[in-house]
């Protein structure tokens, strides 16, 4: 397999298929390279798509130290893998924890992105919920190092926005709840102290959010309860941002519904590849819903 390295030196395996421009998928918490199979066959048959584990997820580089991963890391390690396979610009699609380093690769290397795909993104994101993430991220990491993946992933694959994976496609939950009990103990563990506990709340990035020029999907399940509220917020806040949501679709929506996803993706990117993709008129921007003014 082969393997691209970070400026620290942390090698990072990842795959590709096909040819074109290219579009690299970037995985979330409970998932792995492996979790892009449906959109790697898609896009691959036009794209040269690319997937990549992050560091923490064999058989990457597992850093033995929480200090070694963070945000800004998870950002630019889609940056190393570019460089190493000599790529300029692409397009980035992420979700969940990888939507957050989408969104960070496009705000700290925004000539590097053709679009940003910004899916599942906004979990502990409210200012009354920071120091709540901050304590679940300390208590999952501890439960990892106490009870190992096995254990874990029996309880988290059993989360409120997940259910419906399991309700709508027993086979494919199963599946997704087998390869997270394989993870890395150590660097699922040291991911959620160095990258979940100490991410910055959207809410805290609206000014650099405002500046982006890059054209970005936001994209959600409506039934992802924690992510709804700070994607409404990427969409006021972002001026080339437009929202989709999935309905009756939880959390892991590029396994829940891989055609839906493929499909909502596929349009986007046809958009901006055509170079059709449009910056938000401010004349959309008002309080009132006529344009009438009330006197």
């Amino acid at each position: 397999m082969p393997f691209a390295t970070a400026d620290d030196g942390v090698r990072l395996c990842y795959e590709e298929t096909g040819s074109g421009t290219p579009l690299i998928f970037v995985h979330e918490f409970a998932g792995d390279m492996t979790s892009w199979e449906a959109q790697l066959r898609h896009f691959g048959q036009r794209y040269r798509a690319i997937a990549f584990n992050a560091r923490g997820y064999p058989p990457s580089d597992v850093p033995p130290d929480a200090a070694a991963y963070s945000q800004a890391r998870a950002a630019d390690d889609i940056a190393a893998v570019l460089d190493h396979l000599g790529i300029a610009r692409a397009h980035v699609a992420g979700l969940s924890m990888g939507g957050f380093a989408t969104l960070h690769f496009g705000l700290r290397h925004p000539a590097r992105a053709l679009s940003l795909c910004v899916g599942g993104c906004g979990y502990g994101a409210e200012p009354d919920q920071r120091a709540e993430f901050a304590r679940e991220a300390e208590t999952i990491a501890a439960f990892i190092t106490e009870r190992g993946m096995a254990a874990f992933a029996e309880t988290y694959a059993l989360g409120p926005t997940r259910v419906q994976f399991e309700t709508k496609d027993p086979r494919g939950f199963a599946a997704f709840r087998a390869q997270l009990a394989t993870h890395s103990a150590l660097g699922s563990a040291n991911t959620q102290l160095g990258v979940q506990r100490r991410r910055p709340s959207l809410y805290d990035l609206t000014a650099e959010m405002a500046r982006l020029e890059l054209p970005v999907l936001i994209l959600h399940g409506d039934e992802d309860w924690p992510c709804l509220q700070p994607g409404l917020l990427m969409k006021q806040t972002i001026p080339t941002a437009a929202l989709a949501v999935m309905p009756n679709c939880g959390h892991a929506i590029n396994l829940e519904d891989p055609d839906g996803y493929n499909h909502i993706l596929g349009a986007f990117l046809a958009q901006v590849d055509a170079g059709r993709w449009p910056r938000r008129d401010p004349r959309a921007v008002g309080r009132s819903a006529t344009g009438m003014v009330r006197r």
